[in-house]
């Protein structure tokens, strides 16, 4: 007997760290071929008012239903059997996409009318794609992914984002020409898991990899910035210098520039200024360009601060030696 996939997506009336009020579930079965064995809808009474964002909580959705419609269904302590007979069903492989999100607000219900914890595997579309375009930088949302696979489909009727999701995942089997359980192979898929209220998220060996690249980055970066503060620390300015008693700050990106940042702070401390990381305390901020970190950002805001770049730096401070 072949294993039937389940896709599901949840939309909430109101979501916040403590509560997911869950107003709609949606889910679809289909077959390993996607031959589609059910599809719908089932909506519930959130008990709650409803405030709706986005994923990031600042942009209101709209849900294809009104607010009345929810209130004449029953409540998710009424829906809960049947969700997790499906979703715990051992001929079921589940999947969702960023889901997560939708794990997390089953939880957070459970928890909220004191039921028993789903238990449960799962995987996420949402992962896969990242695999399937070997891209792990961002977060591809279903609508993009859709669109550029040619799925169409209703935003936020949840039985369609189910939908969808199964679409892409089917997409994306029938260019490797395989199954779905082949596709988590050959991308090195490591299914998610809840149990006894423990989420543990669904991995691959590309995140892996990418998450390990970045961690050794990150050290790489941290040691250029203590090497060079290490360097200003043995530094000290002449106090007849063209700039005594103003103080410097770098982007980050020049700091980890080793070569030329010390060679910057030799010129700046002979010219008697001083060397400060912290922009607040800062005369002049030097940066190659806007770099978009919060540094930066702090810098350009800031009135009676000197904003330049290397040359410009360079230039003021061979003037000053003159």
């Amino acid at each position: 007997m072949g294993m039937n996939l389940v896709f599901f997506d949840i939309e909430c009336a109101s979501v916040n760290k403590n509560s997911a009020k869950i107003c709609a579930f949606g889910y679809v079965v289909c077959d390993e071929n996607f031959n589609i064995i059910k599809k719908e809808d089932i909506l519930v009474n959130p008990k709650g008012r409803f405030h709706l964002t986005d994923r990031k909580g600042d942009k209101g959705i709209v849900l294809p239903y009104s607010y009345d419609e929810f209130k004449k269904h029953p409540p998710f302590t009424s829906v809960y059997p049947f969700i997790k007979s499906l979703l715990e069903d051992e001929n079921n492989i589940v999947l969702g996409h960023s889901i997560m999100n939708d794990i997390k607000y089953l939880n957070l219900e459970t928890k909220r009318f004191k039921l028993p914890s789903f238990r449960l595997s799962f995987s996420d579309s949402q992962l896969l794609y990242m695999c399937h375009v070997n891209d792990f930088s961002r977060q591809f949302g279903l609508e993009h992914i859709a669109g550029a696979l040619g799925v169409d489909f209703v935003p936020h009727r949840a039985a369609d984002d189910a939908y969808a999701t199964m679409r892409i995942v089917e997409a994306m089997c029938r260019e490797k020409g395989c199954g779905y359980k082949q596709l988590a192979a050959l991308y090195g898929v490591t299914d998610g898991r809840i149990k006894n209220y423990n989420i543990i998220a669904p991995t691959s060996s590309g995140v892996k990899q990418y998450h390990k690249k970045i961690n050794e980055e990150k050290l790489k970066r941290a040691a250029k910035r203590t090497a060079f503060f290490n360097f200003v620390s043995r530094r000290k300015c002449k106090k007849n210098g063209g700039f005594y008693g103003k103080i410097f700050t770098f982007s980050r990106e020049i700091e980890e520039n080793t070569e030329l940042a010390k060679t910057l702070i030799v010129k700046i401390y002979e010219n008697g200024g001083r060397y400060s990381q912290h922009v607040s305390q800062s005369d002049y901020y030097v940066t190659d360009g806007e770099d978009g970190s919060q540094r930066t950002q702090n810098a350009l805001k800031r009135e009676n601060l000197t904003v330049t770049d290397t040359v410009g730096l360079e230039e003021m401070l061979n003037g000053a030696a003159r």
